[in-house]
């Protein structure tokens, strides 16, 4: 542990094993001063809340996917867009269970797990990556590195697989149901003669509804627009570096991600430009900016 001198101001290096109980003396190498120092207080780290689970992830579709699912089995649920929110959020809510995508905006969410697995107080909370792989064909293998998630689903599978994840990391059999959670089932009753056969049914008397025509779903944005085109180059750059991380790793460090990588980002401009209209491309080279802003922000955390 560090202590200040209050007469001084000199930084003190002290063992924690060498203070007693009641504090130990240490004397000031520059002013000559003698230290009363103590044994910081422990703080008992915080109880997660078992029952709470924040989701972060950019498509506002795939969380009301997720949340329905999650309030389905009971759990009480939190939500994040982007990974400065996560983060805030899961260290002030303590959630048992962050379930994040890959690509989140701001902070990647593998970034994200990794952060808070090295924090005291969030160390403990179980981590899922939600993966949203471009080419669903092509990813047929586990990522190379799990940034120390508990477990990892492609966003395809999440109704699938998502609840048994759920129950294994908390210890319970897949697919066993929590308190609860079982609902009524409505028993259709069938009248039955005294011949055995069923009776016929009674004419509804209520008229047939009407249908009504099907309802256009609204033009998207620009916003909108713009940030979809931005979740697609986080998705691809993040599948190509969850995917090969050793390898990603030294190409940003040798400053050869491009050259490495040629032909995965030739594929991956490829898909951007099949699926993002050239109206919404003339605003900004989104695909480029996000490589760059993700390349930056690795050499940084080396």
């Amino acid at each position: 542990m560090v202590v200040i001198c209050p007469k001084c101001k000199t930084k003190l290096k002290v063992d924690e094993g060498k203070i007693s109980a009641g504090g130990s003396r240490f004397k000031c190498p520059k002013c000559s001063t003698i230290l009363l120092v103590k044994k910081p207080a422990q703080v008992r780290p915080k109880a997660f809340h078992s029952d709470k689970i924040l989701v972060a992830h950019s498509n506002t579709a795939t969380v009301s996917n997720i949340l329905e699912l999650l309030k389905k089995h009971g759990y009480q649920t939190i939500t994040a867009s982007d990974g400065i929110e996560a983060m805030v959020k899961t260290i002030r809510e303590l959630p048992f269970l962050v379930i994040t995508e890959v690509g989140l905006p701001k902070i990647f969410g593998f970034e994200i797990c990794k952060r808070l697995k090295l924090r005291p107080e969030t160390k403990g909370i179980k981590f899922i990556l939600v993966s949203t792989p471009y080419d669903k064909n092509k990813y047929k293998r586990d990522p190379e590195s799990l940034y120390e998630a508990d477990d990892f689903i492609e966003e395809h599978r999440i109704p699938e697989f998502l609840i048994d994840s759920i129950n294994t990391l908390k210890g319970q059999e897949p697919g066993k149901k929590e308190p609860g959670e079982e609902k009524e089932q409505k028993v259709e009753e069938k009248v039955v003669m005294p011949s055995g056969e069923p009776a016929a049914e009674k004419p509804s008397l209520k008229p047939e509804p009407s249908v009504a025509p099907p309802v256009q779903p609204p033009k998207p944005t620009s916003e909108e627009t713009i940030e979809r085109a931005k979740r697609l180059a986080r998705t691809i750059v993040s599948d190509i570096y969850l995917y090969n991380t050793p390898k990603a790793d030294a190409a940003i460090r040798n400053n050869r991600f491009d050259a490495d990588f040629a032909s995965e980002l030739k594929e991956g401009l490829k898909l951007y430009e099949n699926r993002i209209s050239q109206e919404v491309r003339a605003k900004g080279d989104f695909f480029q900016d996000t490589i760059r802003d993700f390349i930056e922000k690795k050499k940084k955390s080396f």
